[in-house]
């Protein structure tokens, strides 16, 4: 199970992104700080995976905060979270290496794509012994931004990679929608639509399982290209 530490001034955001976190069976809340000084405190005795990070805070704000871990070189991920979208925050978050850099205020969803996108890039590297080309790319793949245009009403780009990304991770394997789902933070029917578009946009292919010993279920796998 991987440790967040929560950084945010305001308790009442602090209190959702804990209920976001606690909804995902993979993560457990190790801490809250509501400030930068208190957090590198924080971190420097309790190591934890990853860091829910606001950038304004009194005292030590979110980025002074980011340029400080990285500086002491500390093991974590960061998804820098801020209520304005300032291009020169994202641009200096983004030198600094976060993985993900949510805008106020953001959707359950969203702020889930981003949990996954850490589960993703972790279990990419844990259980490559050797990296090659294709694994780096896929690495790099799924940590890029894109935008969001070209699709149907009704999907987005965003929960689309989410989908994709983790049946990419289980390549080769036939999932139902409820494993998806459990993985992903989506609900079920969600997933259905999605798996549908990528049915049809022939980047999926989709049986139906009578050996479950109950109700049949939908199993899908992702093409090879």
């Amino acid at each position: 199970m991987y440790q967040v530490l929560i950084v945010e001034d305001d308790p009442m955001v602090a209190m959702i992104n804990e209920q976001f976190i606690l909804k995902n069976r993979s993560f457990q809340v190790a801490g809250k700080c509501r400030n930068g000084k208190s957090a590198l405190e924080f971190l420097h005795s309790h190591p934890v995976d990853l860091i829910i990070l606001d950038v304004y805070m009194p005292q030590m704000d979110g980025l002074e905060t980011l340029r400080q871990i990285r500086a002491e070189k500390l093991a974590v991920d960061i998804i820098m979270v801020t209520a304005a979208n300032e291009r020169d925050s994202l641009e200096s978050a983004l030198h600094l290496g976060v993985m993900d850099y949510l805008v106020k205020p953001f959707t359950y969803e969203r702020f889930q794509m981003a949990l996954e996108k850490f589960i993703m890039q972790r279990r990419a590297l844990q259980e490559t012994d050797k990296l090659n080309q294709r694994k780096i790319d896929y690495i790099v793949e799924s940590n890029r931004r894109k935008s969001d245009n070209g699709y149907p009403k009704g999907i987005q780009e965003k929960t689309l990679h989410l989908i994709t990304d983790y049946l990419e991770l289980h390549s080769g394997e036939w999932v139902t929608g409820d494993q998806i789902a459990g993985e992903t933070g989506l609900t079920v029917v969600t997933v259905r639509r999605y798996m549908s578009f990528l049915m049809d946009s022939g980047k999926a292919s989709g049986e139906m399982n009578y050996e479950t010993g109950g109700r049949p279920c939908m199993t899908y796998c992702l093409k090879n290209f």
